[in-house]
């Protein structure tokens, strides 16, 4: 019973963990990333026009259109150098509750047509020893121009640059994010990429009121084959991917170090069985069929593997609130984004984990049961 109990309760955490890790996940990218963004089925970027836009923000369940151009370039600090990820953004980008998780520093603005301005993922930042509070010091872009036919001596010719001031920080926790993105104008990294009219994405925020499904799919219908909409699972499928399977695979491992352990089920029954021989004889003789003895034993194997279910299903829940409320096992980092694992639990979890020891305790308990319903009641008599 405890060795059915400590699994249960070990099954328990680690996919509560699982889930909290998920979950922890997909917060981090909903700080960065739309919840709904349009990409080009073909090639990495689209023309775009006003009445084009027009017609996408006027759809029901679009709160806010922001139009992005987002490209690799050469970014310049003080003479530290870097290649980098800018992205262009329209004005309405940090309306969208842009880093409402993680950290951030500094000015919420993009500065003006004038002046532009830059934030910085946290780790660009250190890379090219950034001083936010150096006004004189820009910011300097660089992104190669179209090859031309006519060779040149003159290096410039190669390249468009451009100029902003770093404002601020932003750290999500994620360095795919913060080791490579710059934050910038729309119309800045625009004039810079040559791209006119052309955009690499629309993202879209949602309504209040409206679901991601329902929004979704009308976006579908409206843009037609051309275009993929993707959903925040779907722009970094891979990763989810990869964390579900993880969990997958985690909870077969542990079930079968649960079957494992329920092997003391069906030694021990099979021992009762053994030993209990004449005592079956008596109750066959006194009219008991072989069905009622094989049911004598799936309940007393029953007994002991539900007892040690409701026990680790019970600790485990109070190891996983006493986790999420006090924190009891920090991650050990300092600069992560939570202190402490994180942990979330889901009913399911504890309904699969209920199934997984129904099924376990059946097969434990069959073989005993069998054995003992088929004792010669003459022969032990």
């Amino acid at each position: 019973m405890i060795g059915v109990a400590v699994g249960t309760m070990a099954l328990v955490i680690v996919m509560s963990v699982f889930n909290g890790l998920e979950d922890l996940i997909r917060g981090l990218f909903a700080s960065f990333d739309a919840e709904l963004k349009i990409e080009a089925v073909v090639g990495k970027s689209f023309m775009t026009s006003e009445e084009w836009l027009d017609s996408i923000k006027n759809l029901e369940g679009v709160a806010i259109l922001t139009e992005i151009i987002e490209d690799n370039a050469l970014l310049d600090y003080n003479g530290n150098q870097m290649i980098g990820r800018i992205k262009g953004v329209s004005d309405n980008f940090l309306d969208q509750e842009r880093f409402s998780r993680g950290y951030f520093w500094g000015d919420t603005t993009l500065g003006t047509p004038l002046n532009p301005a830059a934030i910085l993922g946290r780790g660009v930042g250190f890379f090219l020893s950034v001083n936010l509070d150096d006004v004189n010091v820009p910011l300097k872009i660089y992104y190669p121009k179209a090859p031309r036919s006519a060779a040149s001596i003159d290096p410039s010719q190669f390249y468009e640059s451009g100029m902003l001031d770093p404002v601020a920080y932003f750290s999500i926790g994620e360095r795919q994010f913060d080791d490579e993105y710059v934050i910038a104008p729309l119309l800045f990294v625009r004039d810079l990429l040559k791209y006119g009219d052309k955009r690499t994405s629309l993202e879209v925020k949602i309504a209040k009121g409206y679901s991601n499904a329902e929004v979704h799919r009308r976006l579908e219908v409206h843009l037609g084959d051309d275009f993929l909409v993707k959903n925040a699972d779907e722009q970094h499928a891979g990763l989810i991917r990869t964390v579900k399977m993880e969990k997958l695979f985690v909870f077969l491992t542990l079930t079968f170090i649960l079957a494992i352990a329920s092997f003391n089920i069906f030694f021990s029954l099979s021992m009762l069985a053994i030993e209990k021989k004449k005592d079956i004889a008596v109750l066959k003789a006194m009219g008991a069929t072989d069905k009622l003895i094989r049911r004598i034993f799936l309940k007393q194997g029953a007994l002991i593997a539900f007892s040690g279910a409701v026990i680790g299903l019970v600790l485990g829940y109070l190891v996983c609130w006493l986790q999420q409320a006090f924190g009891l096992v920090s991650l050990g980092i300092s600069s992560a984004v939570v202190d402490a694992y994180p942990v979330k639990m889901i009913w399911s979890d504890f309904l699969w984990i209920s199934v997984a020891m129904v099924g376990i305790t059946f097969l434990a308990s069959s073989r005993p049961a069998w054995i003992a319903s088929q004792v010669d009641t003459v022969k032990e008599i």
